[in-house]
């Protein structure tokens, strides 16, 4: 696995009127910069009622609980809802945060460079929920380029860069059917919510927002 630390030089985003796929290059000080995906980011943690356990994380994203430790005490993926302070305490991981487990866990089976997959998933977490379900992530064994429609998509693979794709859409609904037959928690009173559905959650998040 690379040691690589996310760190790659490269600008990140598309200038307004771009179009088109572009490669994730660059270090975390890159992302979060736009003031529409912060807002956006910060709608969706504000309103996290349910948490998941680090062994209903795994389950969920197909991973080891090893992985998931290392990854979280080296800063890959880590908890949203609430981090491990010290013995005794479970951390509690959000629907997106697994979410992004999973994708993790695709990028490094295919060999993506772990300072690419860094980038991706800093990327990930800089957009709403509704911008996640319409995204494809697309490479070729070295660099990540973001699709967000399949004109994009064709595009990446006539230029030759595409080699694999991830539908972040269908790894949202494996997660969402995944976790409904899990056991998740109330972030405010720790009440156990056996065969918790995230999508009752989600909908009932947007049905809020529109009022």
């Amino acid at each position: 696995m690379s040691s690589g630390d996310g760190t790659a030089g490269g600008s990140l985003g598309r200038a307004p009127g771009e179009n088109g796929p572009y490669p994730l290059h660059g270090g975390v000080s890159d992302f979060g910069t736009d003031a529409s995906a912060d807002a956006a980011t910060g709608a969706d943690a504000d309103t996290e009622t349910v948490g998941y356990r680090g062994p209903t994380a795994c389950a969920a994203a197909g991973i080891t609980y090893r992985q998931l430790d290392y990854w979280a005490r080296t800063g890959l993926v880590e908890p949203s809802v609430r981090p491990a302070y010290g013995s005794g305490t479970q951390r509690l991981y959000s629907f997106r945060d697994v979410v992004v487990l999973k994708i993790v866990k695709r990028f490094l089976d295919t060999g993506v460079a772990l300072q690419n997959i860094r980038a991706a998933v800093q990327h990930l977490r800089a957009h709403g929920f509704r911008d996640l379900e319409r995204m494809t992530l697309m490479s070729d064994g070295a660099t990540v380029y973001e699709c967000s429609s399949p004109d994009e998509v064709v595009d990446l693979l006539q230029g030759g860069q595409g080699v694999f794709g991830i539908a972040v859409g269908v790894v949202w609904r494996d997660v969402e059917a995944a976790l409904s037959q899990l056991h998740g928690e109330r972030v405010d009173t720790g009440e156990t919510l056996i065969g918790h559905n995230p999508g009752d959650e989600l909908a009932r998040r947007r049905r809020d927002r529109a009022v």
